[in-house]
Formats: C-alpha cells, sequence, structure tokens
C-alpha cells in the first residue's frame, strides 16, 4: 500500500495539507488525485422516486448570473466552451439525413448552437432562454426562419406535438425537475420527433472541487458546497426511458482546458454564467481557503509546459443524449428467441457467413 493512504487519517488532516504536499513524490500526488475524484464525484440529484422533486438549484440566482455574463463587454471571450459543444451537437444534427421544418432550441444561450445549424437541416427555429439579454443577442445562420421566446426550461408553455427536433445545450443541469422537464419535451415533440441535448456531468471540475474541499478541511474541519451538483450518465438513460423516449443513444465527452492558475478558471466560470447557483451555497469563501486550494490544485493536478511555464487541468465532462419520441414506423426489437445465431457462436462469424445459402431470384420474383 502506498503511502498515500494515511493521509485521510484525522491527525494528518490537521496539519497543514499544504506544506504536507510539498513532501510528497510524483508518484504519491497521483494517487492522491484519483482518489480525490472518486470520493469527491457529485452523487446524482435525479435518482428519485417519480413525482418527486428536489429543489437543488436557485433558479432566480442563476437568471442573476446569465444576465450579468451576458451583458459584460467581453462577453464573447468566455463562449469558447459553450461554442465548442454547441458544434459538436449541430454536428449531430447533420448525421441525420432529414429536414426539420420546426426545431426549438432550448436554453439557447447566445446561440451556440444555432450559429452552427444550417438552412438545410432546419426550415424555423424558435429559441428560447430564460435571459432576456442573452436570447437578444444569440447568433443563428441566414436562411432560417427564427423566432425568440423568453421560457424558463422547468416550465414549457409550448402546445403539444408541435416541433420535429428540439435541442439543448449546457442548459438542462441547472433544471430542478429533470424527469419533468423530459416529460414535456416529449410532450411537445411530433410523433417520430428527435430530443438532443448535451449536459455536464458528475466529473466536470472535479479538480476544483476536491482541491476546494481539501483546503476548507484542513482549514476550518468541514467542507461546504462550491461546486453545483450535476446528474450521472447513468441516471440519464433511466430518465429518458421513464419519459418514453426510445432508440436511446447516450455517450460522454471529456474537455480539458489548461488555466495559469484556479484563479482564471474560477474567473472564466463567472464569465460563462457558470457560477455556482446551489440552493445550500455558501456566499463567501475565505481568503485563506482559497489560497490554500490554490496551491493543492497546483501540487496534485498543475502540468508543465515544453517552455517551463505551469498551468492547471480543468475537465468537463459532457454528457450527449439523444431520444426519439414513438413512431409506427419506427424499427422495433425482434421478441426473445427469434435469432438465428447464438451470440456464443460469434467467434465462428466467418464460418457461419460463408455457409450462408444464396438462393437466385427470377426476373419475375424480383
Amino acid at each position: 500500500m502506498l503511502p498515500t493512504m494515511r493521509i485521510y487519517s484525522r491527525g494528518i488532516l490537521k496539519r497543514n495539507l499544504c506544506n504536507l504536499l510539498f513532501n510528497f513524490t510524483s508518484q504519491e500526488k497521483n494517487v492522491l488525485a484519483l482518489n480525490v475524484r472518486s470520493i469527491t464525484n457529485t452523487n446524482s440529484v435525479y435518482a428519485l422516486p417519480p413525482n418527486s422533486v428536489m429543489y437543488v438549484f436557485d433558479r432566480e440566482a442563476k437568471l442573476r448570473q446569465k444576465e450579468c455574463a451576458a451583458k459584460a463587454h467581453d462577453v464573447k471571450l468566455y463562449d469558447y466552451l459553450k461554442d465548442e459543444v454547441g458544434y459538436r451537437l449541430a454536428d449531430r444534427i447533420f448525421d441525420i439525413k432529414r429536414t426539420f421544418k420546426r426545431a426549438l432550441d432550448l436554453g439557447c444561450g447566445r446561440g451556440h448552437v444555432s450559429k452552427h445549424i444550417l438552412s438545410e437541416s432546419v426550415e424555423e427555429l424558435i429559441m428560447a432562454d430564460m435571459s432576456p439579454t442573452a436570447l437578444s443577442h444569440a447568433e443563428v445562420t441566414e436562411g432560417i426562419k427564427v423566432k425568440r421566446k423568453v421560457v424558463d426550461e422547468e416550465e414549457l408553455s409550448f402546445e403539444s406535438d408541435s416541433f420535429d427536433l428540439i435541442i439543448s445545450c449546457l442548459s438542462l443541469h441547472w433544471v430542478n425537475d429533470l424527469p419533468g422537464c423530459f416529460n414535456h419535451i416529449i410532450r411537445c415533440l411530433k410523433n417520430d420527433g428527435v430530443f438532443m441535448a448535451a449536459i455536464f456531468g458528475g466529473d466536470t471540475l472535479y479538480e476544483l472541487r476536491g482541491s476546494l474541499q481539501l483546503a476548507e478541511l484542513e482549514r476550518n474541519g468541514g467542507v461546504s458546497p462550491h461546486i453545483s451538483p450535476f446528474a450521472d450518465v447513468r441516471d440519464i438513460g433511466s430518465l429518458m426511458n421513464r419519459a418514453g423516449f426510445t432508440m436511446l443513444t447516450i455517450d460522454t465527452d471529456e474537455i480539458v482546458i489548461g488555466y495559469p492558475s484556479m484563479f482564471e478558471l474560477i474567473w472564466d466560470l463567472k464569465g460563462m454564467g457558470e457560477s455556482n447557483a446551489a440552493r445550500n451555497r455558501t456566499l463567501h469563501l475565505k481568503r485563506d481557503s482559497l489560497l490554500a486550494a490554490s496551491v493543492i490544485y497546483q501540487e496534485l493536478y498543475g502540468k508543465t509546459k515544453e517552455d517551463g511555464s505551469t498551468y492547471v487541468p480543468a475537465t468537463f465532462q459532457i454528457i450527449n443524449m439523444l431520444g426519439w419520441k414513438p413512431d409506427p414506423s419506427q424499427p422495433k426489437p425482434l421478441k426473445r428467441g427469434t435469432g438465428e445465431v447464438s451470440l456464443k457462436n460469434l467467434y465462428k462469424l466467418d464460418k457461419i457467413i460463408k455457409e450462408t445459402k444464396t438462393v437466385k431470384l427470377d426476373d419475375e420474383e424480383k
């Protein structure tokens, strides 16, 4: 067992953790970093019984954050992450070979997805966001008919069966009633309509979360929630299936961005409008705890470039989801026992294909 495991004893944690880290070898720091990621990963707040709602987020505070970020004169400097995720989401729309007559961009922000959508894919786009300022600045591709509407993602007032496509980019992770939101979305979709979205997953900013928790534990003897909880990828599929979506596709991406220090990361999160909005959040963090967290962040996760300069990585886990509203025209799974080839014979697949008989049809039978 590596000696780093001893740091979880109460006596060691009461010492100055920052000084203790300086004496660790690089191998010990790597082991500690891996353990911090596992123990600080947020548990999903969505694994609740049906019809239960846990009000985790302060929606009014989130609206103020988004409005403040959208009104900043340098707001474009902080669009890099959402623009990248929006581009990837738009690319998934292109993979569906059809033209959607009416689409909804839910939580559109400054048009992170809409600016990449082509008129060949969408004819009419309804852009909806809770922030009027962000909505007014949202960009869109020429040739698409656009309507803008201020909408809270938790209260969708659109008519049933009114959209062929609903998309959402990095917005739904702030929704308290995510199961209810999925129910509203599938209600608004037409039969055989598509829902595509991207949200932050549970491993997002695990480096920052772990550093803040270790610093507060060492300085104050306890921890406070400074990073909002995120959904777990395992629960998203269950929630979408419960809402009635079919042919689900769920996968994850990890985007790692380097920052000069922890403070630049926190500043950029504020510029994105992605600051903590949990109801039980503490409004202030002591200066010595912040400085300690910065040192811990650098010691545990800091990287060195070829030119000798250092940076700290920040991980953003993106959960991508896609689901269809049921329709009789969609392919149906076969009944159990109808398969002609057993999975245990997959290793003989080449032989099975060669032994398969082919029948030549006459012109009248074609």
